[in-house]
């Protein structure tokens, strides 16, 4: 999902601050203001965002674990995002490099 929200911040043509999107909270931020914000795609999309960076975390440094229902959750959520952010990508003018 991280991969996919970067790559509609720098399809989109506006500025990126490539420092900012180096860490998961920065591209979170800027994804939410630069996509999610205009209506470029569906806020819900933002917040599944925000809800499997929650379960990342969770997994990486806390002793709780994710259970089964959690992480399925995170791949069907990941599934949807990819599918928008695809839509969303594929519907943008080619811009010459």
């Amino acid at each position: 999902m991280f991969d996919a929200a970067r790559a509609a911040l720098l399809a989109g043509g506006e500025p990126v601050n490539s420092e900012a999107i180096k860490t998961h909270s920065g591209l979170i931020a800027a994804f939410s203001l630069q996509v999610i914000k205009p209506g470029l795609i569906q806020a819900q999309y933002g917040r599944s965002l925000r809800q499997v960076d929650q379960i990342r975390l969770i997994a990486d440094y806390s002793d709780e674990g994710v259970d089964r229902e959690r992480g399925w959750s995170a791949i069907d959520q990941a599934n949807h995002f990819i599918e928008a952010v695809s839509s969303y990508v594929g519907g943008l003018p080619l811009r010459p490099r």
